[in-house]
Protein backbone atom coordinates (compact mmCIF):
# COMPACT_ATOMS: atom_id res chain seq x y z
CA UNK A 1 0.00 0.00 0.00
CA UNK A 2 2.89 2.38 -0.63
CA UNK A 3 2.94 5.21 -3.12
CA UNK A 4 4.04 4.26 -6.60
CA UNK A 5 4.33 7.70 -8.12
CA UNK A 6 5.87 11.06 -7.31
CA UNK A 7 3.87 13.45 -5.18
CA UNK A 8 2.22 16.30 -7.11
CA UNK A 9 3.96 19.59 -6.38
CA UNK A 10 0.82 21.31 -5.10
CA UNK A 11 -1.01 18.43 -3.39
CA UNK A 12 -0.92 16.74 0.02
CA UNK A 13 1.77 14.04 0.39
CA UNK A 14 0.71 10.45 -0.11
CA UNK A 15 2.63 9.02 2.86
CA UNK A 16 4.15 10.37 6.07
CA UNK A 17 7.61 9.90 4.58
CA UNK A 18 6.97 12.87 2.29
CA UNK A 19 7.13 16.49 3.52
CA UNK A 20 4.07 18.75 3.70
CA UNK A 21 3.44 21.10 0.79
CA UNK A 22 3.11 24.73 1.93
CA UNK A 23 0.56 25.82 -0.66
CA UNK A 24 -2.37 27.25 1.35
CA UNK A 25 -2.48 31.05 1.68
CA UNK A 26 -4.58 33.09 4.10
CA UNK A 27 -7.41 33.40 1.60
CA UNK A 28 -7.42 29.62 1.15
CA UNK A 29 -7.62 29.09 4.92
CA UNK A 30 -10.43 31.63 5.24
CA UNK A 31 -12.34 29.91 2.44
CA UNK A 32 -11.85 26.45 3.86
CA UNK A 33 -12.73 27.21 7.49
CA UNK A 34 -15.49 29.59 6.46
CA UNK A 35 -17.13 26.79 4.50
CA UNK A 36 -16.63 24.28 7.30
CA UNK A 37 -18.46 26.61 9.68
CA UNK A 38 -21.59 26.32 7.56
CA UNK A 39 -23.40 23.02 7.89
CA UNK A 40 -26.87 21.59 7.45
CA UNK A 41 -26.26 19.90 10.80
CA UNK A 42 -25.69 23.38 12.18
CA UNK A 43 -29.16 24.51 11.09
CA UNK A 44 -30.83 21.54 12.75
CA UNK A 45 -28.33 21.52 15.63
CA UNK A 46 -29.62 24.95 16.63
CA UNK A 47 -32.44 23.06 18.35
CA UNK A 48 -29.95 21.99 21.06
CA UNK A 49 -29.05 25.62 21.66
CA UNK A 50 -32.66 26.76 21.89
CA UNK A 51 -33.80 23.69 23.87
CA UNK A 52 -30.73 22.63 25.89
CA UNK A 53 -32.78 20.96 28.64
CA UNK A 54 -36.18 19.33 28.18
CA UNK A 55 -38.96 20.88 26.12
CA UNK A 56 -38.69 24.45 27.40
CA UNK A 57 -36.87 26.90 25.16
CA UNK A 58 -34.45 29.41 26.61
CA UNK A 59 -34.85 33.01 25.49
CA UNK A 60 -33.67 33.95 22.02
CA UNK A 61 -31.19 36.36 23.59
CA UNK A 62 -29.75 33.59 25.76
CA UNK A 63 -29.53 31.26 22.76
CA UNK A 64 -27.72 33.85 20.64
CA UNK A 65 -25.29 34.62 23.46
CA UNK A 66 -24.65 30.90 24.00
CA UNK A 67 -23.96 30.64 20.27
CA UNK A 68 -21.39 33.46 20.32
CA UNK A 69 -19.68 32.31 23.54
CA UNK A 70 -19.54 28.68 22.44
CA UNK A 71 -18.24 29.57 18.99
CA UNK A 72 -15.52 31.90 20.27
CA UNK A 73 -14.20 29.36 22.78
CA UNK A 74 -14.54 26.43 20.39
CA UNK A 75 -12.87 28.20 17.48
CA UNK A 76 -10.07 29.50 19.69
CA UNK A 77 -9.43 25.86 20.58
CA UNK A 78 -9.23 24.97 16.89
CA UNK A 79 -6.74 27.79 16.28
CA UNK A 80 -4.55 26.66 19.19
CA UNK A 81 -4.58 23.07 17.94
CA UNK A 82 -3.75 24.27 14.42
CA UNK A 83 -0.58 26.18 15.29
CA UNK A 84 1.74 23.17 15.93
CA UNK A 85 0.69 21.74 12.57
CA UNK A 86 2.04 24.81 10.79
CA UNK A 87 5.13 24.94 12.99
CA UNK A 88 6.13 21.31 12.38
CA UNK A 89 4.47 20.37 9.09
CA UNK A 90 3.01 17.31 10.83
CA UNK A 91 -0.62 16.11 10.85
CA UNK A 92 -2.70 16.11 14.02
CA UNK A 93 -2.28 12.53 15.18
CA UNK A 94 1.47 12.54 14.51
CA UNK A 95 1.73 15.57 16.82
CA UNK A 96 0.35 13.39 19.60
CA UNK A 97 3.50 11.28 19.37
CA UNK A 98 5.23 14.19 21.05
CA UNK A 99 2.60 14.37 23.77
CA UNK A 100 2.14 10.67 24.57
CA UNK A 101 4.88 8.82 22.72
CA UNK A 102 4.61 7.03 19.38
CA UNK A 103 2.77 3.90 20.51
CA UNK A 104 0.51 5.56 23.09
CA UNK A 105 -0.57 8.12 20.47
CA UNK A 106 -2.41 5.22 18.85
CA UNK A 107 -5.13 5.48 21.54
CA UNK A 108 -6.35 8.99 20.63
CA UNK A 109 -5.72 8.13 16.98
CA UNK A 110 -8.19 5.24 17.08
CA UNK A 111 -10.73 7.43 18.93
CA UNK A 112 -10.28 10.10 16.27
CA UNK A 113 -10.79 7.67 13.40
CA UNK A 114 -13.99 6.43 15.04
CA UNK A 115 -15.38 9.93 15.49
CA UNK A 116 -14.43 10.91 11.94
CA UNK A 117 -16.19 7.86 10.54
CA UNK A 118 -19.22 8.92 12.58
CA UNK A 119 -19.08 12.48 11.28
CA UNK A 120 -18.66 11.37 7.68
CA UNK A 121 -21.63 9.03 8.00
CA UNK A 122 -23.72 11.78 9.60
CA UNK A 123 -22.84 14.17 6.80
CA UNK A 124 -23.69 11.71 4.03
CA UNK A 125 -27.04 10.96 5.70
CA UNK A 126 -27.74 14.68 6.05
CA UNK A 127 -26.81 15.46 2.45
CA UNK A 128 -28.96 12.65 1.09
CA UNK A 129 -31.89 13.63 3.31
CA UNK A 130 -31.69 17.24 2.18
CA UNK A 131 -31.46 16.38 -1.51
CA UNK A 132 -34.30 13.89 -1.17
CA UNK A 133 -36.50 16.65 0.26
CA UNK A 134 -35.72 18.77 -2.78
CA UNK A 135 -36.43 15.98 -5.29
CA UNK A 136 -38.25 13.11 -3.61
CA UNK A 137 -38.87 11.30 -6.88
CA UNK A 138 -35.31 9.97 -6.64
CA UNK A 139 -34.80 7.27 -3.93
CA UNK A 140 -32.73 8.47 -0.99
CA UNK A 141 -30.23 5.64 -1.38
CA UNK A 142 -29.23 7.08 -4.75
CA UNK A 143 -28.28 10.36 -3.08
CA UNK A 144 -26.39 8.43 -0.38
CA UNK A 145 -24.31 6.62 -2.98
CA UNK A 146 -23.67 9.80 -4.99
CA UNK A 147 -22.65 11.74 -1.87
CA UNK A 148 -20.36 8.90 -0.81
CA UNK A 149 -18.69 8.67 -4.21
CA UNK A 150 -18.12 12.43 -4.50
CA UNK A 151 -16.89 12.61 -0.89
CA UNK A 152 -14.32 9.91 -1.53
CA UNK A 153 -13.21 11.41 -4.83
CA UNK A 154 -12.61 14.85 -3.29
CA UNK A 155 -10.60 13.32 -0.43
CA UNK A 156 -8.07 12.11 -2.99
CA UNK A 157 -7.01 15.68 -3.87
CA UNK A 158 -7.88 17.76 -0.78
CA UNK A 159 -5.72 20.82 -1.34
CA UNK A 160 -7.00 21.28 -4.87
CA UNK A 161 -10.58 21.14 -3.60
CA UNK A 162 -9.81 23.68 -0.86
CA UNK A 163 -8.55 26.13 -3.47
CA UNK A 164 -11.67 25.47 -5.53
CA UNK A 165 -13.81 26.22 -2.47
CA UNK A 166 -12.15 29.59 -2.09
CA UNK A 167 -12.58 30.55 -5.72
CA UNK A 168 -16.16 29.54 -6.41
CA UNK A 169 -18.14 27.84 -3.65
CA UNK A 170 -17.61 30.43 -0.92
CA UNK A 171 -19.34 33.18 -2.90
CA UNK A 172 -22.34 31.00 -3.64
CA UNK A 173 -22.62 30.03 0.05
CA UNK A 174 -22.48 33.67 1.20
CA UNK A 175 -25.25 34.61 -1.22
CA UNK A 176 -27.40 31.65 -0.13
CA UNK A 177 -26.97 32.40 3.58
CA UNK A 178 -27.69 36.11 3.13
CA UNK A 179 -30.83 35.38 1.11
CA UNK A 180 -32.19 32.89 3.68
CA UNK A 181 -31.46 35.30 6.54
CA UNK A 182 -33.20 38.23 4.87
CA UNK A 183 -36.27 36.17 4.02
CA UNK A 184 -36.55 34.64 7.51
CA UNK A 185 -36.17 38.02 9.19
CA UNK A 186 -39.32 39.18 7.41
CA UNK A 187 -41.17 37.16 10.07
CA UNK A 188 -41.76 38.69 13.53
CA UNK A 189 -39.24 37.61 16.16
CA UNK A 190 -40.00 37.04 19.85
CA UNK A 191 -38.50 39.46 22.36
CA UNK A 192 -34.86 38.63 23.09
CA UNK A 193 -35.56 38.32 26.81
CA UNK A 194 -38.76 36.31 26.46
CA UNK A 195 -37.89 33.01 28.18
CA UNK A 196 -35.61 31.50 30.85
CA UNK A 197 -31.84 31.01 30.87
CA UNK A 198 -31.97 27.49 32.35
CA UNK A 199 -29.46 25.28 30.55
CA UNK A 200 -27.46 28.20 29.12
CA UNK A 201 -24.09 26.51 29.71
CA UNK A 202 -25.33 23.21 28.32
CA UNK A 203 -26.21 25.14 25.15
CA UNK A 204 -22.71 26.62 25.16
CA UNK A 205 -21.22 23.13 25.50
CA UNK A 206 -23.24 21.94 22.49
CA UNK A 207 -21.82 24.75 20.36
CA UNK A 208 -18.30 24.18 21.66
CA UNK A 209 -18.72 20.49 20.83
CA UNK A 210 -19.38 21.31 17.17
CA UNK A 211 -16.31 23.53 16.84
CA UNK A 212 -14.01 21.39 18.96
CA UNK A 213 -14.76 18.37 16.77
CA UNK A 214 -12.29 19.99 14.33
CA UNK A 215 -9.51 20.17 16.96
CA UNK A 216 -8.13 16.67 16.28
CA UNK A 217 -8.03 17.29 12.51
CA UNK A 218 -7.03 20.96 12.22
CA UNK A 219 -3.30 20.32 11.81
CA UNK A 220 -4.02 17.95 8.89
CA UNK A 221 -4.72 21.10 6.85
CA UNK A 222 -2.80 23.88 8.60
CA UNK A 223 0.41 21.87 8.10
CA UNK A 224 0.08 23.09 4.52
CA UNK A 225 -0.29 26.75 5.54
CA UNK A 226 2.36 29.26 4.48
CA UNK A 227 2.56 30.92 7.92
CA UNK A 228 1.30 30.72 11.49
CA UNK A 229 -0.40 34.09 11.01
CA UNK A 230 -2.42 32.70 8.11
CA UNK A 231 -3.33 29.68 10.23
CA UNK A 232 -4.61 31.63 13.24
CA UNK A 233 -6.56 34.22 11.27
CA UNK A 234 -7.91 31.71 8.78
CA UNK A 235 -9.21 29.27 11.39
CA UNK A 236 -10.53 31.74 13.95
CA UNK A 237 -12.05 34.38 11.70
CA UNK A 238 -13.26 32.08 8.95
CA UNK A 239 -14.90 29.50 11.18
CA UNK A 240 -16.30 31.87 13.83
CA UNK A 241 -18.17 34.11 11.42
CA UNK A 242 -19.70 31.31 9.41
CA UNK A 243 -20.73 29.12 12.36
CA UNK A 244 -22.41 32.05 14.10
CA UNK A 245 -24.23 32.93 10.89
CA UNK A 246 -25.30 29.32 10.28
CA UNK A 247 -26.61 28.68 13.79
CA UNK A 248 -28.26 32.10 13.98
CA UNK A 249 -30.24 31.33 10.83
CA UNK A 250 -31.24 28.00 12.37
CA UNK A 251 -32.38 29.74 15.56
CA UNK A 252 -34.39 32.32 13.62
CA UNK A 253 -36.05 29.56 11.61
CA UNK A 254 -36.94 27.70 14.81
CA UNK A 255 -38.59 30.68 16.50
CA UNK A 256 -40.46 31.80 13.38
CA UNK A 257 -41.53 29.41 10.63
CA UNK A 258 -40.42 26.03 12.10
CA UNK A 259 -42.04 26.71 15.50
CA UNK A 260 -39.49 24.73 17.50
CA UNK A 261 -39.49 21.67 15.23
CA UNK A 262 -36.00 21.04 13.84
CA UNK A 263 -37.47 18.54 11.41
CA UNK A 264 -39.27 21.38 9.69
CA UNK A 265 -36.25 23.63 9.16
CA UNK A 266 -35.36 22.28 5.72
CA UNK A 267 -39.00 22.54 4.64
CA UNK A 268 -39.12 26.09 5.98
CA UNK A 269 -36.13 27.05 3.87
CA UNK A 270 -37.71 25.61 0.74
CA UNK A 271 -41.02 27.39 1.47
CA UNK A 272 -39.27 30.74 0.99
CA UNK A 273 -39.43 32.15 -2.55
CA UNK A 274 -36.55 30.54 -4.53
CA UNK A 275 -35.46 29.17 -1.16
CA UNK A 276 -35.09 25.74 -2.75
CA UNK A 277 -32.25 27.05 -4.90
CA UNK A 278 -30.44 28.51 -1.88
CA UNK A 279 -31.03 25.32 0.09
CA UNK A 280 -29.73 23.19 -2.80
CA UNK A 281 -26.51 25.23 -2.84
CA UNK A 282 -26.00 24.56 0.87
CA UNK A 283 -26.91 20.88 0.55
CA UNK A 284 -24.39 20.28 -2.24
CA UNK A 285 -21.75 22.33 -0.45
CA UNK A 286 -22.14 20.06 2.59
CA UNK A 287 -19.89 17.58 0.80
CA UNK A 288 -16.87 19.63 1.89
CA UNK A 289 -17.62 18.55 5.47
CA UNK A 290 -17.69 14.87 4.58
CA UNK A 291 -14.58 14.99 2.38
CA UNK A 292 -12.56 16.80 5.07
CA UNK A 293 -13.56 14.12 7.59
CA UNK A 294 -12.68 11.33 5.18
CA UNK A 295 -9.27 12.77 4.32
CA UNK A 296 -8.42 13.36 7.99
CA UNK A 297 -9.51 9.84 8.89
CA UNK A 298 -7.11 8.53 6.23
CA UNK A 299 -4.25 10.71 7.51
CA UNK A 300 -5.01 9.59 11.06
CA UNK A 301 -4.70 5.97 10.00
CA UNK A 302 -1.25 6.85 8.64
CA UNK A 303 -0.11 7.51 12.19
CA UNK A 304 -0.56 3.76 12.66
CA UNK A 305 0.80 2.81 9.23
CA UNK A 306 3.00 5.73 8.02
CA UNK A 307 3.82 4.29 4.60
CA UNK A 308 0.31 3.38 3.50
CA UNK A 309 -0.99 5.46 0.59
CA UNK A 310 -3.63 7.87 1.92
CA UNK A 311 -5.63 7.52 -1.32
CA UNK A 312 -6.15 3.80 -0.79
CA UNK A 313 -7.13 4.40 2.83
CA UNK A 314 -9.55 7.18 1.80
CA UNK A 315 -11.28 4.92 -0.72
CA UNK A 316 -11.70 2.20 1.90
CA UNK A 317 -13.02 4.56 4.58
CA UNK A 318 -15.26 6.48 2.17
CA UNK A 319 -16.81 3.23 1.01
CA UNK A 320 -17.38 2.11 4.61
CA UNK A 321 -19.11 5.39 5.53
CA UNK A 322 -21.32 5.15 2.46
CA UNK A 323 -22.47 1.70 3.53
CA UNK A 324 -23.07 2.92 7.09
CA UNK A 325 -25.11 5.85 5.76
CA UNK A 326 -27.32 3.39 3.88
CA UNK A 327 -28.17 1.37 6.98
CA UNK A 328 -27.97 3.87 9.89
CA UNK A 329 -30.23 6.71 10.98
CA UNK A 330 -28.92 9.97 12.45
CA UNK A 331 -29.82 10.01 16.14
CA UNK A 332 -28.48 11.08 19.54
CA UNK A 333 -26.74 13.98 17.82
CA UNK A 334 -26.41 16.09 20.97
CA UNK A 335 -25.09 13.13 22.96
CA UNK A 336 -22.54 12.51 20.22
CA UNK A 337 -21.36 16.13 20.45
CA UNK A 338 -21.11 16.02 24.23
CA UNK A 339 -19.12 12.79 24.11
CA UNK A 340 -16.71 14.31 21.59
CA UNK A 341 -16.28 17.34 23.83
CA UNK A 342 -15.62 15.19 26.89
CA UNK A 343 -12.76 13.47 25.05
CA UNK A 344 -11.11 16.19 23.02
CA UNK A 345 -11.65 19.36 25.08
CA UNK A 346 -9.49 18.10 27.99
CA UNK A 347 -7.04 16.57 25.50
CA UNK A 348 -6.58 20.04 24.04
CA UNK A 349 -5.84 21.41 27.52
CA UNK A 350 -3.05 18.84 27.93
CA UNK A 351 -1.84 19.40 24.37
CA UNK A 352 -1.67 23.20 24.59
CA UNK A 353 0.04 23.44 27.99
CA UNK A 354 2.65 20.82 27.14
CA UNK A 355 3.40 22.24 23.69
CA UNK A 356 3.59 25.92 24.62
CA UNK A 357 4.78 25.78 28.27
CA UNK A 358 6.26 22.46 29.39
CA UNK A 359 8.02 21.18 26.26
CA UNK A 360 8.34 24.63 24.69
CA UNK A 361 7.52 23.41 21.20
CA UNK A 362 10.17 20.71 21.33
CA UNK A 363 8.50 17.35 20.70
CA UNK A 364 9.90 14.10 19.34
CA UNK A 365 7.53 13.26 16.46
CA UNK A 366 9.42 10.25 15.15
CA UNK A 367 8.07 6.71 14.95
CA UNK A 368 10.25 5.94 17.97
CA UNK A 369 9.12 8.82 20.19
CA UNK A 370 9.52 7.72 23.84
CA UNK A 371 6.53 6.79 25.97
CA UNK A 372 5.06 9.61 28.11
CA UNK A 373 2.52 7.65 30.13
CA UNK A 374 2.22 10.38 32.78
CA UNK A 375 0.48 12.68 30.28
CA UNK A 376 -2.55 10.40 30.27
CA UNK A 377 -3.29 11.45 33.87
CA UNK A 378 -4.30 15.08 33.17
CA UNK A 379 -6.32 13.94 30.15
CA UNK A 380 -8.16 11.41 32.31
CA UNK A 381 -8.74 13.95 35.11
CA UNK A 382 -10.15 16.44 32.59
CA UNK A 383 -12.43 13.78 31.13
CA UNK A 384 -13.76 12.94 34.59
CA UNK A 385 -14.34 16.63 35.32
CA UNK A 386 -16.40 16.90 32.13
CA UNK A 387 -18.54 13.90 32.99
CA UNK A 388 -19.17 15.12 36.53
CA UNK A 389 -20.52 18.42 35.24
CA UNK A 390 -22.36 17.08 32.20
CA UNK A 391 -22.57 13.29 31.72
CA UNK A 392 -24.98 13.63 28.80
CA UNK A 393 -28.07 11.51 28.28
CA UNK A 394 -26.80 8.14 27.09
CA UNK A 395 -28.86 5.94 29.42
CA UNK A 396 -26.58 3.65 31.50
CA UNK A 397 -23.57 5.93 30.97
CA UNK A 398 -25.39 8.98 32.34
CA UNK A 399 -26.85 7.01 35.27
CA UNK A 400 -23.42 5.63 36.17
CA UNK A 401 -21.98 9.14 36.42
CA UNK A 402 -25.05 10.16 38.40
CA UNK A 403 -24.06 7.55 40.98
CA UNK A 404 -20.52 8.97 41.04
CA UNK A 405 -21.96 12.46 41.61
CA UNK A 406 -24.00 11.12 44.53
CA UNK A 407 -20.99 9.32 45.99
CA UNK A 408 -18.95 12.54 45.82
CA UNK A 409 -21.91 14.64 47.05
CA UNK A 410 -21.42 16.81 43.96
CA UNK A 411 -24.27 18.64 42.27
CA UNK A 412 -23.46 20.63 39.10
CA UNK A 413 -24.64 24.23 39.14
CA UNK A 414 -26.34 25.97 36.24
CA UNK A 415 -23.35 28.27 35.76
CA UNK A 416 -20.93 25.39 35.15
CA UNK A 417 -19.68 24.69 31.65
CA UNK A 418 -18.34 21.15 31.29
CA UNK A 419 -16.14 22.20 28.38
CA UNK A 420 -14.48 25.16 30.09
CA UNK A 421 -14.07 23.37 33.43
CA UNK A 422 -12.60 20.20 31.88
CA UNK A 423 -10.19 22.24 29.76
CA UNK A 424 -9.05 24.26 32.79
CA UNK A 425 -8.68 21.18 35.01
CA UNK A 426 -6.70 19.27 32.38
CA UNK A 427 -4.47 22.28 31.71
CA UNK A 428 -3.78 22.90 35.40
CA UNK A 429 -2.94 19.25 36.09
CA UNK A 430 -0.70 19.08 33.00
CA UNK A 431 1.62 21.80 34.29
CA UNK A 432 2.96 20.01 37.41
CA UNK A 433 2.75 16.54 35.86
CA UNK A 434 4.62 17.67 32.77
CA UNK A 435 7.29 19.56 34.69
CA UNK A 436 7.88 16.60 37.05
CA UNK A 437 8.12 14.25 34.08
CA UNK A 438 10.60 16.48 32.26
CA UNK A 439 12.70 16.92 35.41
CA UNK A 440 12.75 13.16 36.00
CA UNK A 441 13.64 12.57 32.37
CA UNK A 442 16.55 15.01 32.49
CA UNK A 443 17.81 13.45 35.74
CA UNK A 444 17.71 10.01 34.18
CA UNK A 445 19.61 11.28 31.15
CA UNK A 446 22.27 12.82 33.39
CA UNK A 447 22.73 9.57 35.33
CA UNK A 448 22.98 7.70 32.04
CA UNK A 449 25.98 9.80 31.09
Amino acid sequence: MTAVEDKPSDEAPLTLDQPAVRSLRLIDQLGMWGNLGVSLLGFTGAIYVLYPVGDTAISLGAALLALVVGTVFGTAAVAVAAIPGTATGSPAMVLLRGLFGARLSWLPTVLNVVQLLGWTTFEIVTISTALHQITDSVPRWVYVVLAGVVTTALALRPLGWIRLLRRYVTIAVIIALAYLAVQLLRNPLPALGDGPWTGFWIAVDSVIGVAVSWVPVAADYTRHSKSTRDTVIGTFVGYSISQIACYAIGLIALVTVAKGDDGQIFSAFMAIPIGTVAFAVLAIREIDQSFVDTFSAAVSVQNLRPRWDRRVIAVALGSLCTVLALVLDIGNYQDFLLLIGSLFVPLLGVFAVDWFVVSRQNWDLSEHAPLRLAMVLPWLVGFVAYQLVNPGYLGPWSRAWGHVQDWLHFTPSDWMSASLISFAVAALVTLPVGLIERTTQRAGTSRGR
